[in-house]
């Protein structure tokens, strides 16, 4: 019961989540009222659970590097100070980063802990967050002249059109929302996996290890997110920064999913090693950051007309403020934790010496 109490956190960031990351899958495609938010949540639902399950480890090894969380109470901690500071911003409307808010307070962790923040793996991290949206508005552009062309030579009728931009909204949403739980539930989950709780079981002839518990729980918690809270931010990305139409909201759904399959997928990793291509970091990005990078694409393509500023410049100062908030509410809240509940944070160095040195005992010499 101790250990659901203490997961209780991530699963409340999960849930998060989807109120807030998860609603830039069908965004545009509600906010244009071409799909229906309950068919929108469902189909949601079901692929980000299946996305975080089957492919979410790749960009969970990445965010260990940042800062390994050694006890399950500081684990608790992290993940609810990043929840809280997602929960506030999306109470103001705001579709922030909860990559932001996560790796925020792995460093309020790494602070509290006087733990060095591996630098390369922040680098790393942070640099994504300029390249996803840059690469997100670039497929943006190069989808709509290509989708342009192919109206203007198929004179598709405008009912036919509509139909199949319906079927497209919900097929790339469905790419969309796999993907982002492939990439982000290591945003929810991740901080667990060096502590991870559960013993590996055995349903209907399929093996379950504890960290893919882990993730099928916060995909579950994604999903309640969905369906209970995500309405608003749908709105505001849909209809805040630039008036989409339904093809046009199409192209957005399909670049943001594209960026983040990128970003998480291990075998496309895999293959760009195996040609001597330089690979693609396996880093859990911001969904938010990449459908507005998308929508900036479609704006630009229309020459920066209608390009709401003011609200983009909301959304970016949410951006900036999310990580520092986010090590600040950390670091205060591991204080309080351990010095007021008396709940062990970090691992003691003497800890630490006693595992070494039982590792070293027991390690078969010759």
């Amino acid at each position: 019961m101790l250990i659901m109490l203490f997961l209780s956190s991530g699963i409340f960031l999960g849930w998060s989540l989807g109120a807030n990351d998860a609603s830039n899958i069908f965004g545009t495609a509600v906010g244009t009222r071409m799909v229906k938010f309950y068919t929108a949540a469902i189909v949601a639902s079901i692929f980000v659970i299946l996305g975080a399950v089957i492919s979410g480890a790749g960009t969970t090894h990445t965010l260990g590097k940042l800062g390994a969380v050694d006890m399950i109470a500081g684990a608790f901690m992290v993940a609810l100070a990043a929840a809280i500071t997602v929960f506030w911003m999306t109470k103001l409307s705001l579709p922030v980063s909860t990559s932001q808010a996560i790796v925020g307070a792995i460093v309020g962790w790494n602070l509290f802990a006087g733990k060095e923040t591996d630098m390369a793996a922040l680098t790393k991290i942070a640099s994504t967050w300029v390249m996803s949206p840059i690469l997100a508005a670039g497929f943006s552009l190069v989808l709509f002249f290509i989708a342009k062309k192919a109206m203007e030579m198929w004179k598709i009728h405008i009912f036919r059109l509509d139909a199949y931009t319906r079927i497209g909204l919900i097929v790339v949403g469905a790419f969309g929302a796999y993907s982002l739980g492939a990439n982000n539930i290591a945003n929810v989950m991740g901080v667990f996996v060096s502590v991870a709780p559960f013993d590996s079981l055995n349903i209907f002839g399929f093996d379950f290890n504890g960290v893919e518990q882990l993730f099928l729980l916060g995909g579950l918690a994604i999903a309640v997110g969905i369906f209970t809270y995500s309405k608003r931010v749908m709105l505001t990305v849909g209809e805040g920064v630039v008036k989409l139409t339904p093809q046009t909201a199409l192209i957005v759904v399909l670049s943001q999913a594209l960026v983040l399959f990128l970003f998480a997928s291990k075998g496309l990793e895999t293959w760009l090693l195996a040609h001597n291509l330089p690979a693609i970091p396996l880093v859990p990005v911001s969904s938010s950051q990449v459908v507005i990078g998308s929508i900036l694409g479609i704006g630009l393509a229309h020459g920066g007309r209608g390009i709401r500023f003011r609200a983009l410049g909301r959304i970016a100062s949410g951006w900036v403020t999310t990580p520092i908030i986010a090590a600040v509410i950390s670091f205060i809240s591991l204080f309080f934790l351990q010095n007021v509940f008396d709940q062990q944070v970090v691992k003691s160095i003497n800890q630490t010496k006693i595992q070494n040195n039982i590792s070293v005992e027991f390690t078969p010499h010759g």
